[in-house]
């Protein structure tokens, strides 16, 4: 990617509903070059799509953290699977250092969220875990 392509991409994490004419006016480019850059990322794999962020996705789980989980021995399958199966569990991700899971929490209350916290500590095989309350978010290009 260019830097054109850049500020198109940073343009569209903006607004991705924008269209093309405001596209072009934004970065000082013919519509048509930008329908054409466009289509040529989309093409390439470099856009692989687009989303929508709606009410829903930010309230319903107003309490938000990352909780790190230190795993004993070879249970990071089976407390994977224990996590996955849990409601206010919205992702696991498995990384590498100190941390064995990274796991991302919503609740509705602070209580729910203690609650959480306290039942995977007292899961076998879980030797330690830290969690982090997400204050805020910031996304690339949201106004």
């Amino acid at each position: 990617m260019d830097d054109t392509d850049q500020r198109l991409v940073a343009e569209l994490r903006r607004d991705g509903r924008a269209a093309l004419s405001d596209l072009a006016d934004r970065l000082g480019l013919a519509r048509a070059t930008v329908r054409a850059r466009l289509e040529r990322l989309q093409a390439r794999g470099e856009i692989i799509g687009f989303t929508v962020l709606t009410r829903g996705d930010v309230s319903a789980s107003p309490v938000r953290g990352l909780m790190m989980i230190a795993i004993e021995g070879r249970g990071q399958e089976r407390i994977t699977a224990r996590m996955l199966g849990l409601p206010e569990v919205q992702a696991v991700h498995s990384t590498n250092g100190r941390w064995d899971l990274v796991c991302e929490l919503g609740t509705r209350t602070l209580e729910e969220l203690d609650a959480l916290i306290l039942k995977v500590r007292g899961y076998e095989g879980v030797l330690a875990s830290e969690t982090n309350l997400l204050l805020s978010t910031k996304r690339p290009g949201r106004r």
